[in-house]
């Protein structure tokens, strides 16, 4: 073994400072080894290595995958908008959940789309709309697959807004009544979860007080907590049918210069009863989704939206990066950042490539 010190035994130093044998020269301290570039690198040399010390493991089990219903029979339309995703009918979405729970994905989030528009956003809450009847399609096709359902009026409203418009603003507590009894209905329906993002002051508490007194204690929350304002809803928008007539959303959803807003909103909505708080852009908000984590101890979801998606799938189709590393890239930075959960319409291929890489390991 080698000794660093052998210099002082070789050089012996007497008591009275000076080197044995009669030198007057005064001691110099013997150096101590020390390593003059640190290495890293070492643990990346080879792929069991990175595998072996990899901060952040991605896994099927945190994916779910949104899902758009609308009316008809026997179609499923794709969405020019988002290459590879379709607005399925009723009577298809359950074979469409199936193939999604055989991948191992655990969760779809529910949105839906109407030819009954109307100011109240009415067919919202019907019993026969197209979400609560693919609730019920899906609970009899793969009953253990968690069906998320979203809860909004922005795709019912002949004006496009989230709540009910009052001398042209939206009105908060007329629209919360509203959201609630969205929420009742996709909570009578059969949904595991419910998912409020309409961004409106105590929705999040007026949903469980009614949910709890209607019997449903058991349907969990899942808020929209930090929804931005964001110009990469479009494409989702083109799929839902949901932009809005006039003007924009961002007096209800959040500014995204703003992040200590964000902290705000998502404690009030734990507060009010959420069992899981989301970001909304993930793979914009990043941060936010950090802070978040730091903050509650709640799950945290992030959902990496429709023009995410349509970013990666349109450089793809241009050769100019490779889509597998880009999603599962986008995918690893969003847990990385701190969310358990992730929405994302790549859910189906990260699944697939996942088993992949399990293979070859």
């Amino acid at each position: 073994m080698t000794d660093f010190n052998r210099g002082a035994q070789n050089d012996p130093v007497g008591h009275d400072g000076h080197r044995a044998g009669g030198s007057t020269e005064p001691h110099k301290p013997v150096k101590r080894w020390t390593s003059a570039v640190a290495r890293p690198r070492r643990l990346r040399a080879t792929e069991s290595l990175r595998r072996l010390t990899r901060e952040t493991r991605l896994s099927v089990d945190q994916l779910v995958y949104p899902l758009f219903v609308a009316p008809g029979d026997g179609h499923a339309r794709p969405i020019d908008a988002m290459p590879g995703q379709f607005v399925h009918s009723v009577d298809q979405v359950g074979g469409e959940a199936r193939r999604v729970a055989d991948l191992g994905i655990p969760a779809v989030l529910l949105f839906g789309r109407t030819e009954s528009k109307d100011p109240q956003g009415r067919e919202a809450s019907s019993p026969t709309g197209e979400v609560q009847r693919a609730v019920a399609a899906i609970k009899d096709t793969v009953p253990e697959l968690t069906v998320v359902t979203d809860v909004c009026l922005c795709a019912y409203t002949d004006h496009g807004h989230c709540g009910i418009v009052v001398q042209g603003a939206i009105n908060n507590d007329r629209s919360v009544a509203r959201i609630v009894d969205v929420a009742l209905s996709h909570a009578d329906a059969g949904a595991d979860l419910v998912a409020p993002s309409d961004m409106l002051d105590g929705r999040v508490g007026a949903s469980r007080t009614a949910r709890d007194t209607a019997g449903h204690v058991n349907v969990g929350i899942l808020a929209y907590a930090a929804k931005y304002a964001s110009a990469f809803y479009g494409p989702f928008r083109e799929a839902a049918d949901s932009a809005p007539e006039f003007g924009d959303r961002r007096s209800y959803q959040l500014d995204p210069s703003n992040g200590r807003e964000a902290i705000r909103e998502v404690e009030l909505d734990v507060a009010e009863g959420a069992d899981i708080v989301m970001v909304k852009p993930a793979l914009l908000n990043l941060d936010v989704v950090a802070r978040v984590r730091e903050t509650v101890t709640v799950p945290v979801a992030a959902y990496s939206v429709s023009g995410e998606y349509a970013a990666i799938k349109a450089a793809a189709a241009r050769g100019w990066i490779d889509e597998r590393m880009a999603a599962l890239e986008a995918f690893t930075s969003i847990v990385r950042a701190g969310a358990q959960i992730v929405v994302t319409y790549y859910a189906p291929d990260i699944a697939v490539w996942l088993q992949e890489d399990k293979a070859q390991a």
